[in-house]
């Protein structure tokens, strides 16, 4: 268990919180926090990384065991914002300094076939899933499951890299080979036929207290979080029961701090967890508007031992990403009166973060457009051509 209410701390306002990275969701953490009253310092080898442009910041390698030591000296509590930290190095500041969440999260979290399995050992349903060792062995799982079916490196990979989807047993060779070369183990899951994705961000606090946030309905593109929609647009019962699966894994786990919980919905009504992340997710930017308490100020409050805020929805929303290509049209447009958004009755809010290059695809900020009906929300996104570049 990463966090028991044996050896939880408070941590008050006035103290330091180190994060262990300093990209955006460093940054809107230490944004939370600051308005709390804490004090934030990051470690991140990128010099004026968007957390450092808010927050004191150590230059220095994620292995750097002595940055590392020096973010311990600095630091009355210490949270991460990414998973693949080096979880020696998460160790090593157990040893120095109060890590709440502790190794234990990251160390199932970086590795997929371990999270499967805690997953299912917290009884909640992943799509049927085989570890393979060899292309016969894939095309043994390939055999059973049908095509398509996806095949993922155990560890490493985001927004899409590091899986192959093998639609034709043509692939199975060349899928297994070109994935091997990773050097890490190989899953190979049943292709879920999904009518929609779903996530649901939950809270923990090292004395036991867990939250879950309303379910997002999630659309991605090009194997990037492109729209997330709350409240999602399916029956209430079935939010309720994603934010049960949440609220189970994030108790299962023993989670400190925030867990997402990614879902497949099948058109049958079935829910099966795709992936987990511990810590503030692209999903839950919606929260900073849109809910009483945001996904940042709910991760201060549980690895501080706060008594967690309150989540409900108050108003619906859209999260839309703004990739690098997307910068500069929304720039252009910051600087004029904003009609369309006055005729349809929606209040877009900016979050950039402050990244030096905008390069094509790579994540730069994200806007929440608030709204009485989503629809009106996807009518102003469609409407501003932005996200057409």
């Amino acid at each position: 268990m990463s966090g028991t209410a044996k050896d939880a701390k408070t941590i008050l306002p006035g103290a330091t919180i180190g994060i262990l990275g300093g990209g955006q969701l460093g940054r809107m953490m230490a944004n939370a926090g600051s308005a709390m009253g804490y004090r934030f310092v990051a470690l991140d080898p990128t010099p004026d990384a968007p957390a450092g442009q808010v927050a004191r910041q150590l230059v220095a390698a994620y292995d750097d065991r002595e940055a590392a030591g020096e973010l311990a000296k600095q630091a009355d509590v210490i949270t991460y914002e990414f998973e693949n930290v080096d979880a020696g190095v998460a160790a090593m500041l157990m040893e120095r300094s109060y890590v709440p969440q502790g190794s234990e999260l990251l160390y199932t979290t970086q590795h997929r076939l371990r999270e499967k399995r805690a997953i299912e050992a917290a009884g909640v349903k992943v799509a049927p899933y085989a570890e393979v060792r060899s292309a016969d062995e894939l095309r043994e799982a390939a055999g059973r499951f049908g095509l398509p079916c996806v095949l993922k490196t155990a560890t490493g990979g985001y927004d899409g890299k590091g899986q192959w989807v093998i639609r034709d047993e043509a692939e199975i060779g060349e899928a297994f080979e070109t994935l091997s070369r990773a050097g890490t183990e190989l899953v190979v899951e049943q292709f879920v036929r999904f009518a929609k994705e779903l996530s649901v961000i939950a809270a923990r606090s090292p004395q036991g207290e867990i939250r879950t946030f309303p379910a997002a309905e999630n659309i991605h593109v090009d194997n990037i979080l492109h729209l997330s929609i709350v409240p999602a647009r399916i029956d209430e019962s079935l939010q309720r029961e994603a934010e049960r699966l949440a609220f189970r894994i994030a108790e299962g786990l023993g989670v400190v701090g925030l867990i997402a919980v990614e879902l497949f919905l099948t058109a049958d009504g079935e829910l099966f967890v795709n992936e987990l992340a511990p810590r503030p997710h692209n999903s839950g930017h919606y929260t900073m508007e849109a809910c009483r308490t945001s996904q940042f100020e709910q991760h201060v409050r549980a690895v501080c031992g706060l008594p967690l805020g309150e989540t409900s929805l108050l108003t619906p929303v859209v999260m839309v990403n703004v990739l690098g290509e997307h910068v500069a049209p929304l720039l252009d447009r910051i600087a004029l009166k904003d009609e369309t958004a006055e005729r349809l009755g929606v209040a877009p809010k900016i979050h950039l973060y402050g990244k030096h290059e905008a390069k094509a695809k790579r994540k730069m900020g994200h806007v929440n457009v608030l709204t009485a009906d989503v629809e009106q929300a996807l009518e102003w996104i469609a409407e501003t051509k932005i996200w057409r570049v």
